[in-house]
């Protein structure tokens, strides 16, 4: 999801296409008032225009009723609309906003996702079932209650639309949490009670290594277990940073199960006192920067390319062996060892390489790997 001002048509083009060259298959943008829905058919026109054609989701809340009907160039612009349950309306204008939202996802054969958040609960729904709860023999506890009433609230509000007119494999539907064990309780139960498609992501992850390890600890799960069709992974920016780096995380998340390709993967030993010498860390950067940089490109010349294999190792007791299994893998002298690194390409040993331009060198033979091994797109 962008973090730009919407209403900055140029600013928000730009991050967009930075998340989509990043590998984002979807996008999701603010649409929040007047300016930000006329912006998304300009933003949807920059980004034609750019050749970057990454579908854009309009995130609604409170006023997507108005905004679609005001801007129809936006419905049509949208992919995808996602509506928030717990603030698509309040009261008795509840039913008639949420219907107009879906009455215009079906005018322009759009589908949506009802995406119902814990911090944005519908206060009504846990009003009806804590006095639910209180007539129960064995009453439920607050968590357990707090888990229904947002799961309830999704599966009723699709139930809504399917009674609109919209079909079931146009409705996608999210339960995001804070806490990592209620998420997996929530979607767990969510999966045994509806097939629509599911949405995963840890809400309000966090900054750094906590926002990662906890979104990781939690989808990882689920995903093992089969649920989930899309994901995102929701990190607080450090000040400046690149939102790409919420892609690359759900990529190598995604990539290290097992279950998507998307770039090449780079093992890397850990260090010991046998590798007191930087140079083994500086190449494995250099060369995780590189392939990373090259995907975009790879991923249009070449068939498979994300999935080679690559090994930059710091000394001889794993290093040869680790290299082996790798595409391409590289042993680094480590404390005392002669300073020579062999490589191995396949399985076998291509070569040594010494002196003070290992890394170049090294990325000059997975660069010839590539071109080599890989058949472009397009060749017979």
């Amino acid at each position: 999801m962008t973090n730009t001002d919407t209403a900055d048509v140029v600013g928000s083009a730009k991050q967009v296409a930075e998340l989509a060259r990043a590998g984002s298959e979807l996008v999701r943008l603010t649409v929040n008032n007047a300016a930000a829905a006329a912006a998304i058919p300009r933003i949807r026109d920059r980004l034609n225009m750019m050749g970057v054609q990454v579908p854009l989701i309009g995130d609604f809340h409170y006023n997507g009723h108005q905004l679609l009907a005001d801007e129809p160039a936006a419905a049509e612009a949208l992919a995808k609309y996602r509506i928030n349950p717990g603030n698509v309306g309040f009261g008795h204008k509840k039913d008639s906003q949420f219907s107009s939202i879906i009455e215009t996802a079906l005018r322009y054969g759009k589908p949506v996702r009802i995406g119902a958040n814990w911090g944005s609960l519908d206060q009504q729904m846990v009003a009806s079932l804590m006095d639910e709860n209180r007539t129960r023999v064995e009453p439920w506890d607050a968590a357990r209650v707090g888990r229904e009433a947002l799961i309830r609230s999704a599966l009723d509000s699709a139930r809504r639309a399917q009674d609109l007119g919209m079909g079931s494999d146009n409705i996608v539907i999210s339960c995001k949490v804070s806490g990592v064990q209620e998420l997996i309780a929530v979607y767990r139960d969510l999966a045994a009670r509806c097939s629509h498609a599911l949405h995963l992501g840890l809400t309000e992850a966090g900054m750094g290594s906590k926002g990662i390890v906890a979104s990781t600890a939690a989808l990882a799960v689920l995903l093992q277990e089969g649920i989930g069709d899309t994901i995102r992974i929701s990190l607080t920016p450090e000040p400046d940073e690149s939102r790409t780096r919420e892609v690359i995380v759900a990529q190598e998340l995604l990539q290290t199960m097992g279950l998507r390709a998307f770039t090449p993967m780079v093992t890397a030993c850990p260090g010991c006192g046998r590798t007191t010498s930087s140079l083994f860390q500086e190449l494995a950067k250099s060369v995780q920067e590189h392939v990373r940089a090259k995907m975009p490109e790879w991923r249009l010349k070449f068939d498979g390319v994300e999935n080679m294999t690559l090994a930059v190792m710091g000394c001889v007791v794993n290093g040869p062996g680790e290299s082996k299994h790798a595409n391409i893998g590289i042993s680094l002298p480590g404390t005392g060892e002669a300073p020579a690194a062999p490589v191995f390409i396949d399985g076998k040993k291509a070569m040594t390489l010494r002196g003070e331009d290992i890394a170049g060198e090294f990325i000059a033979v997975v660069e010839e790997y590539v071109e080599r091994s890989y058949r472009s797109r397009g060749s017979a």
